[in-house]
């Protein structure tokens, strides 16, 4: 009984240090954004108390809502477009020969890219005069589907959320590819004499063992996604009017364009309460599933 308070005092002692330095990045600063939230402040002049009056302006702001439901696209893009991809590329690529470490580089670069670079690159691809999309409509003869697809309304937020797909699925390949590779061969050579080969496998050993791995990625997805703003600002800037604005950019134009840093405070203090309720509403569903068993 003495040795494992001995370690539990051990390992309390060692995460101490880190606890304390997030506790001061990450958690102080969420406090105070939401404390400065209550004050009508421009960042120059004294801030001047003003209740819940900021909140309220934001829970009443259409753009807020159509920031909102934009950043939920981008999630759910990011949710069932990089997590999915990740997970069959993951499996397909598992193994360590030339070839398959070679792709898994490659589908991992765009991670190393700065992400306005990234945001540069296909404004440039979707770019209505000599962009590659409307070229390659062209050649094949769907000029009828060609576009300006950063400005019509009608698809321009699932044209921008198609670069943030591809930027981040790299991050989560090398995680799948590290937990498939930690499932024990004892597990699989069992599977394997009870007949369970290829899809069986795959739906009730793989799976199963990496599921916790899989919560994890949906986590840093949708956290992730409701941060996505780089690559939007550079393509566009939240506009045409506020047709691609997500919280981020909405947050940035109020605190830094027009020097409403209470304003900013509540509507940054709004993400991470979204992104809390998100987090926990796709754990809660991923916990019933994996209580009632993967693929049953």
């Amino acid at each position: 009984m003495q040795n494992i308070l001995r370690v539990k005092y051990l390992l309390a002692l060692t995460l101490l240090p880190t606890l304390l330095l997030y506790t001061f990045i990450v958690i102080v600063p969420i406090i105070w954004s939401s404390y400065y939230g209550f004050f009508k402040w421009s960042g120059m002049n004294e801030p001047s108390f003003i209740g819940w009056s900021n909140y309220m302006e934001v829970v009443n702001d259409p753009i807020f809502w159509r920031a909102l439901k934009n950043n939920l696209i981008i999630v759910a893009a990011s949710v069932f477009g990089q997590v999915p991809i990740a997970l069959i590329l993951a499996l397909m690529l598992r193994k360590t020969s030339l070839f398959q470490k070679f792709v898994r580089s490659a589908v991992f670069l765009p991670m190393v890219i700065s992400t306005v670079v990234v945001g540069l690159i296909w404004g440039y691809i979707y770019n209505p005069e000599f962009g590659i999309v409307n070229a390659f409509l062209e050649t094949v003869g769907l000029e009828t589907w060609t576009r300006a697809w950063l400005s019509d309304r009608s698809v321009n937020m699932y044209a921008v959320a198609i670069p943030i797909i591809w930027n981040y699925i790299g991050p989560y390949l090398i995680i799948f590819i590290a937990a498939i590779q930690n499932v024990p061969n004892e597990i699989e050579d069992a599977a394997k004499i009870d007949g369970a080969n290829g899809l069986k496998k795959l739906i009730y050993v793989t799976l199963p063992m990496m599921w916790t791995t899989i919560k994890v990625a949906v986590v840093l997805c949708i956290s992730g996604s409701l941060k996505a703003f780089d690559q939007v600002f550079v393509m566009t800037g939240g506009g045409p009017a506020q047709s691609t604005e997500l919280l981020a950019t909405y947050m940035y134009n109020n605190t830094f364009v027009i020097y409403r840093y209470g304003f900013g405070s509540a509507i940054s203090t709004m993400i991470v309460i979204v992104s809390l309720v998100l987090i926990l509403f796709s754990q809660v569903i991923m916990k019933r599933k994996d209580e009632g068993g993967i693929g049953i």
